[in-house]
């Protein structure tokens, strides 16, 4: 394979004298490009509230242009009438209709995760399998973006800005692996069925591990349901709603539920909080159709002050047609989220028998061997510390201190290129979000003559409150807890273990006695007065939130010395 030309980008007014006017200026290969190839163009208008913007594909620019320009459609009709419409259009001499619309979903994925854009109007994305020049896309793709990021650096910020931007990350435009198209079918065509045959409180189950790309799949299967042809006459009939107990991740649907102009034809939103969500259907007197749960781990299976339902997974089943809830039990969080009995058991078996259960194995976060991620799980799951080779894809390292350990993740930091690292640790510091603390002005996780604050104490410019916790600037000076980080992912997660993990006799140990997390390692009262502890299990899936979060790195400091130094020996 030859070099890779670069691709050649226009600007114009968009109407049909400047395309008139382009044909003439540009030079005979240009033009040959722009107007004899398949080619792409980006529609734009720079609004009050950002950009509106539109991409697409085509082999005949004039013509398509001509058809926007007179189509009498909402989202046409307000690019036409303003006068401050530009239009970029985009040729390369490598282009072919495959490769043209693999660029095109892949503009829409970076444009959607752009802060600046307020809307993307055309939301059909098409990605292609192998075709003869699908190995030339990355770099294709690559030149395009960087051309256009001199263009206009606002609406094309450089790619590292816009991949670690938690929107890009859960964004429904992500080509889908193998494993996550054929579970999205699964489960459309198990939705078609129980609306065919009027079953009331189908559930459907998708069971997958920290990394196995459950939200992007939710992402993709809620943009289909709400805009896919192929789904209409569910969506005809039937309210769509996405649900998720986790507030930070609840903030980056809201923004996709935004720029997508996502609608499910009820009186609610789509996006929302379980609680929130059936408040509201019990207040208007209504129904849900399909409601798709995202982290349903996190559901409540107790009351609380806001909630008089008593369990999520059960009120929602009762109203609604059908339920689709992605879960991983090992990263429940708070003893008002255990099922205390058998009933999600027999729930879960229900779905097996019925053929409505998924289970996605992929691990798409931590790029590393086998062996390192074996070494991960073991930590986790059998509470043991096996010798670990070093993995040339992998970054482990043990730090002497929790100061070291900062220093190496703001380090990693600087580099955006590969992504965002912060530090997180276990909730074994004291933390209000209420109030201060005595005599000082933060709460902080401080670590002999170390201190830092916690996550949401260092005031943050408004401009920022859009964004997720990992993505704010000045997080990079707290600490983050599983609260903050979970769902999300880390190019570098510096992991603070604190007092309440600790090792003795070989075994990795929890001490609920060390933990700040009442939520997790207070007793839960029954509903026949008997109280239940869950905090060791609550505490070990607290640490495998934790363990679980980088991408391409994993660095530990513990504060128990035999932990720590048992971490060190293992590292060969």
């Amino acid at each position: 394979m030859g070099r890779i030309m670069s691709p050649v980008i226009e600007e114009i007014n968009y109407s049909n004298k400047s395309l008139i006017s382009l044909q003439g200026d540009l030079s005979v290969e240009k033009k040959g490009l722009i107007f004899e190839y398949p080619i792409l163009y980006i529609v734009n208008d720079k609004k009050s509230d950002g950009y509106s913007v539109y991409v697409g594909e085509t082999t005949d620019i004039i013509r398509r242009t001509n058809q926007h320009l007179v189509e009498d459609r909402e989202d046409w009709l307000e690019f036409s009438s303003s006068d401050t419409t530009k239009m970029f259009i985009i040729g390369h001499n490598h282009f072919n209709k495959s490769l043209t619309l693999d660029i095109e979903h892949r503009l829409m994925l970076y444009l959607s995760s752009v802060d600046i854009v307020s809307s993307i109007q055309n939301r059909r994305g098409n990605p292609q399998n192998k075709y003869f020049t699908s190995d030339e896309l990355d770099d294709i793709f690559n030149k395009i973006w960087r051309s256009l990021n001199r263009k206009n650096e606002y609406l094309f910020p450089a790619e590292s800005i816009v991949r670690n931007s938690a929107i890009f990350k859960s964004s429904p435009f992500h080509k889908l692996t193998q494993e996550q198209v054929k579970a999205k079918d699964k489960i459309i065509f198990k939705i078609t069925s129980a609306l065919g045959s009027e079953d009331h409180g189908t559930l459907i189950l998708v069971k997958g591990e920290a990394g196995a790309g459950k939200t992007v799949l939710m992402s993709s299967l809620v943009d289909d349901l709400l805009n896919s042809d192929d789904t209409k006459f569910i969506r005809e009939n039937n309210s769509i709603n996405l649900i998720v107990n986790h507030e930070d991740q609840l903030s980056v649907y809201k923004e996709i539920e935004k720029k997508l102009d996502w609608y499910s034809g009820s009186k609610l939103e789509v996006a929302m909080k379980p609680t929130q969500f059936l408040n509201r259907l019990r207040k208007e007197k209504i129904d849900a159709g399909i409601v798709i749960v995202d982290e349903g781990h996190l559901l409540l299976t107790s009351k609380n002050q806001a909630y008089q339902g008593g369990n999520h997974l059960k009120d929602l089943l009762e109203k609604s047609k059908v339920v689709v809830l992605v879960y991983d039990e090992n990263q429940i969080m708070n003893k008002s989220q255990v099922w205390i009995d058998d009933s999600f058991v027999t729930l879960q078996l229900e779905a097996i028998q019925n053929d409505n259960y998924i289970e996605l194995n992929n691990q798409m976060r931590i790029k590393a061997s086998e062996s390192t991620i074996k070494w991960i799980r073991d930590i986790i799951d059998n509470r043991v510390l096996d010798k670990l080779k070093k993995d040339s894809g992998y970054e482990i390292k043990i730090f002497d201190s929790a100061k070291e350990l900062q220093d190496a993740i703001k380090f990693k930091d600087k580099n955006q290129n590969l992504g965002i690292s912060r530090l997180i640790a276990t909730y074994d510091w004291d933390y209000s979000s209420q109030s201060k603390p005595e005599n000082k002005e933060f709460w902080c996780v401080e670590i002999n003559d170390w201190s830092c604050p916690w996550n949401r104490e260092l005031p943050r410019d408004k401009k920022y409150s859009k964004l997720s916790w990992i993505e704010q600037p000045q997080t990079i000076n707290e600490v983050g807890s599983t609260f903050t980080v979970q769902g999300f992912d880390l190019n570098y997660a510096g992991v603070i273990i604190g007092p309440s993990v600790k090792y003795r006799d070989g075994k990795i140990i929890f001490d609920i006695t060390e933990s700040k997390n009442k939520g997790a390692v207070q007793n839960r009262k029954l509903e026949n007065g008997k109280l239940e502890n869950y905090g060791e299990n609550l505490l070990k899936n607290e640490l495998n939130v934790l363990l679980t979060r980088g991408v391409n790195g994993l660095f530990i400091y513990a504060v128990d010395d035999e932990l720590q130094k048992a971490l060190k020996e293992s590292i060969l």
